[in-house]
């Protein structure tokens, strides 16, 4: 039997400057009328942040997916200081501000991911900025003929990686 126990992660998505839940593989950058939403929040995305603070709802993140939710995710941020990873656009050259603005980790994917192929360079070098200790590398997958690949740029692109039982695959 097995010790394995379940973790509520609460989670900000950011689309717009607005709290969405947005249906998987939907939003798109070429194709913006395709996107679907489950749920899109009238609350301000502090509110959720101070909600998961005084719940103690620990390990959440705040995403944004594409432009213009800068100052809605600095708003999570400064709500709950040190509460909250943040990923969406999360580079060598802003990881810094990010925990600056109160983010307890940054999350990583895009940017590790040059034309689809892992970047052990950039890895290094953004691990090297921020700490180990501060960086999440997110490998969200998505499946392609029957095997499943880490995905990027809002799930839009698979890389070269493939991620499987046991081992990942390069």
């Amino acid at each position: 039997m097995s010790n394995r126990t379940s973790a509520f992660r609460p989670c900000i998505d950011l689309h717009g400057g607005q709290v969405k839940q947005i249906v998987g593989g939907t939003l798109s950058d070429s194709n913006p009328n395709n996107l679907k939403t489950n749920f899109v929040s009238q609350k301000a995305p502090a509110e959720f942040a101070r909600l998961y603070r005084d719940n103690h709802l620990e390990g959440g993140h705040v995403i944004k997916l594409g432009v213009g939710n800068d100052a809605a995710a600095k708003e999570a941020l400064a709500a709950w200081p040190g509460g909250l990873q943040i990923g969406g656009g999360i580079t060598d050259e802003n990881a810094v501000e990010w925990l600056g603005a109160g983010a307890s980790k940054v999350i990583v994917t895009s940017y590790l991911f040059p034309s689809g192929k892992l970047s052990l360079q950039r890895l290094e070098t953004i691990s090297s900025i921020v700490g180990k200790d501060k960086l999440v590398i997110d490998v969200s997958c998505r499946k392609k003929e029957e095997k499943w690949f880490v995905a990027m740029n809002k799930w839009q692109d698979i890389t070269e990686m493939e991620v499987c039982q046991g081992r990942v695959v390069d």
